[in-house]
């Protein structure tokens, strides 16, 4: 599928506290994409947004958007399976009065399938498209559960544990309430044909095809065998296109042509959207080389107030993992700080980059940063970057060619300078972990009656190590003859970052591999690194490498703050005025994480 509507025809939209985008198009067939949950979703996000941009060059006006409390999108007074079938009901009521659409199709994935068939028994659609929908909630549950014992794994190989009356899968956490709804979900107990023709793509489709044929419902049926790189990881995440070129197909059928002038008119109609709650208001900001990000803005406004650039981190679309971003954001508003989350090109709905390469890592990563820092500057408060490994290390290289920055928060920041001779997609797929976590591994009781029994593979990790050493040798050489990175050794920069007065906070989860590039820069002794950066390492036990859990989120508020009272001190020192000695609103950043 080769959509032929650019991106940046999207519009940003909100209604009833939802956020969404409207793709336009001519026809008279409109399309709600109905979009699944959680960290299945943050990896469908940009596939989703290709198969919007593809129904629109079809000519279907296209409506995405986040449920109450995902995403961009407010959080609502009772969440839940209802809250989502309602949520789907009000989008379809505002592509009707938005795009003048007079037929309605409903595109949903995995349990967002489950949703739209629900939302269409009671309001009336043209078409439903089932992508793998969740035909019983406990079979989902189950499977989750699964995913949940392979997603945000300790750097030490082990399963987080999980709290009572809850489930958390990649930082997404559903609370009890809606785990008990779903125990309770069964599409087969549907009691009309939520449309008269369907399409079910799933890896078995035969007990709900006949309960839909039952129903009245003219049913085509197929594999989806996309299904994995759609929902996997957002990292390798891909847009599965035949599939998705059957869905197009299905949902112009029989669809006709009108006046192209119809949607156009109400999308330009359409006001300024923004969102507000809470302490806070938000707006979609466009800006610098297709860039795309959200303004978030206290409702008591501070000329003084510092602002926070959260970066992406890995391929996390703005919202961040487990929507902590999202909240992050919005509790500092409450405590009268703004920020700015944004996506750098290539990762959620920001513009492809120039290479068509993923941006983790990339050397020319930091502009994406400065233009973020252009767009919220001459605020008059100090401006801080946030992020996370990838988004780490984008911020990092910011902060040092940008003088307007006054500090940064870096978690896990896994190098310093990434060297081009690795390549990136192996050294995330590696199969084995470092010699560090197997050295943890071999602590434990269980891991040595593994190895009585013959169980791991002693030989095959020996390689592996055996072969990165040596392959990390020839990098050193190379590296030894390849000219040195703008502004010198890590610490040279460390050095020259303090001089200007910038504050740095580093914050890594117990045996993170960024750990090792961090003793090598800035020194192995105890101490050595806390000295050069003016502050100490901090290493948080227990914690995944996204900061996924509510114990976590904690120490990162901690870090925030102790970022925030340290920029002010450091200001106030370089202009010659008293620190008062009473701390500033300390952050709650309580409730949801």
């Amino acid at each position: 599928m080769t959509p032929e509507v650019e991106s940046d025809a999207a519009v940003p939209v909100t209604f009833d506290g939802l956020f969404g985008w409207l793709h336009p198009a001519a026809g008279r067939r409109g399309v709600v994409l109905c979009g699944t949950c959680g960290f299945e979703q943050m990896a469908a996000h940009r596939p989703w947004r290709s198969l919007a941009e593809g129904l629109a060059a079809a000519g279907c006006p296209t409506l995405r958007f986040d449920y109450p409390g995902e995403g961009d999108s407010a959080d609502p007074e009772a969440g839940g399976i209802l809250a989502c079938v309602a949520a789907i009901r009000r989008a379809v009521q505002f592509l009707r009065a938005t795009a003048g659409v007079s037929e309605i199709v409903l595109i949903g994935l995995r349990l967002g399938a489950t949703f739209a068939a629900l939302a269409a028994q009671v309001e009336a659609v043209e078409g439903l498209v089932l992508l793998a929908p969740v035909t019983t909630g406990r079979a989902y549950l189950r499977e989750m559960r699964l995913r949940a014992q392979t997603i945000g794994r300790l750097p030490d190989g082990s399963v987080p544990s999980q709290e009572a009356d809850s489930l958390t899968v990649g930082g997404f956490r559903m609370e009890s309430v809606v785990l008990n709804e779903l125990a309770t979900l069964n599409l087969e107990r549907l009691e009309r044909a939520p449309a008269r023709r369907a399409l079910l793509l799933a890896p078995e489709t035969r007990t709900l095809a006949a309960r839909l044929e039952t129903l009245g419902s003219t049913v085509a049926t197929g594999p989806f065998p996309g299904l994995a790189a759609l929902v996997g990881d957002p990292i390798f995440s891909d847009v599965p296109a035949a599939d998705f070129a059957r869905v197009i197909a299905f949902a112009t059928a029989g669809a006709g042509d009108s006046g192209l002038t119809r949607s156009g008119t109400a999308v330009g109609a359409l006001a300024s959207p923004h969102l507000t709650g809470s302490g806070w208001e938000e707006e979609p900001v466009r800006f610098a080389r297709g860039l795309f990000g959200i303004r978030c803005r206290p409702d008591r406004a501070d000329a003084n107030a510092p602002t926070i650039v959260f970066v992406s981190t890995g391929m996390s679309v703005h919202s961040g993992w487990g929507r902590q971003t999202t909240d992050l954001a919005r509790r500092l508003a409450a405590d009268g700080i703004g920020s700015f989350r944004f996506d750098q090109r290539g990762i959620g709905d920001s513009a492809d980059r120039a290479d068509g390469r993923k941006p983790l890592f990339a050397a020319d990563g930091f502009a994406d940063v400065i233009s973020a820092v252009d767009e919220i500057a001459g605020t008059g408060g100090s401006i801080l970057l946030v992020g996370g490994c990838s988004g780490a290390y984008a911020a990092l290289h910011a902060l040092c060619r940008d003088s307007r920055v006054d500090g940064a928060l870096l978690l896990n920041l896994y190098c310093f300078d990434w060297d081009p001779d690795q390549d990136l997609d192996q050294v995330i797929r590696q199969t084995f972990g470092s010699a560090s976590t197997y050295a943890a591994l071999l602590k434990r009781g269980a891991t040595w009656r593994r190895l009585i029994r013959g169980e791991i593979r002693i030989g095959a990790i020996a390689a592996v190590l055996a072969r990165r050493g040596i392959d990390a040798a020839f990098r050193r050489m190379r590296r030894a003859i390849r000219p040195g990175p703008p502004g010198g050794s890590p610490a040279r920069r460390i050095a020259a970052l303090r001089r200007r007065g910038a504050e740095i906070r580093l914050l890594y989860s117990a045996g993170d591999p960024g750990l090792a590039a961090l003793r090598r820069h800035l020194g192995r002794s105890p101490g050595k690194a806390d000295r050069r950066l003016g502050a100490p390492v901090t290493v948080v036990p227990g914690v995944d490498h996204n900061f996924g859990s509510r114990e976590a989120q904690a120490r990162l508020a901690e870090a925030l703050h102790d970022l925030l009272q340290a920029v002010q001190r450091s200001k106030a020192t370089r202009s010659g005025t008293a620190v008062s000695a009473k701390p500033g609103r300390v952050l709650t950043l309580a409730g949801r994480t």
